[in-house]
């Protein structure tokens, strides 16, 4: 009887695994293109862009003082973001919620976190080192970046799409909730509403997904 048991659990394991691998294995995760977005969030120069779209080059500081750029994404899956260290509201939300994709990706050598302050002249690199810190990121995967307030403004506006503009103030950014993967070709492959447990599950199981893609 103990033995028909545990063959039967086993045979339940094995079905299990193999239906998962049926439904994840086979999944390929959407390229997305300006087009298709909500508008809101999308530079009018670039809202009639239906193919072909590619995160473009980029210069940085981070919480260390360090210039990042583009290269040092070369060949890595990695997630965006857009917050301010001194955010009273979805901020804190978002950032913690980073975390569990930090640590679900904790080991894999292909994997980024880039965060980006939507106060510049405020968030310097000694602030964000703090904020870094308060969250126990991982310095060997997440960076939180500073720099030109222009330059970030197009990052997040005709790079990512994660900002809106205040209507009659152009020069004003709102930032949003999203999180956005970006694939090693620079690809926009998902976006997910950072302040939601559910959504940043799907996060997580779409880096795999993704991840799986290139193997």
């Amino acid at each position: 009887m103990k033995a028909r048991i545990i063959g039967f659990a086993l045979i339940s394991i094995t079905g299990f695994v193999f239906a998962f691998f049926m439904i994840t294995g086979n999944k390929t995760l959407k390229i997305y293109s300006p087009y298709e977005l909500n508008s809101e969030l999308v530079d009018s120069s670039l809202q009639s862009k239906m193919s072909g779209h590619r995160i473009g080059s980029f210069n940085l500081i981070n919480q260390y003082g360090e210039i990042i750029t583009e290269k040092d994404f070369e060949n890595k899956i990695y997630v965006a973001d857009f917050i301010f260290t001194t955010c009273p509201g979805i901020c804190p939300v978002m950032t913690k919620q980073m975390v569990r994709v930090q640590n679900a990706n904790i080991d894999q050598q292909d994997f980024r976190i880039l965060s980006h302050t939507v106060q510049p002249d405020v968030d310097t690199p000694e602030l964000l080192l703090e904020y870094a810190n308060l969250y126990e990121a991982d310095p060997t995967i997440w960076q939180f970046v500073t720099g030109d307030r222009i330059d970030i403004f197009n990052l997040a506006r005709k790079a990512y799409f994660a900002a809106s503009v205040e209507p009659g103030h152009e020069e004003e950014m709102v930032h949003t909730e999203n999180f956005v993967l970006i694939d090693k070709e620079k690809r926009i492959r998902g976006i997910y509403d950072g302040t939601s447990i559910e959504e940043v599950d799907r996060l997580i199981d779409d880096i795999e997904i993704l991840r799986n893609s290139y193997e």
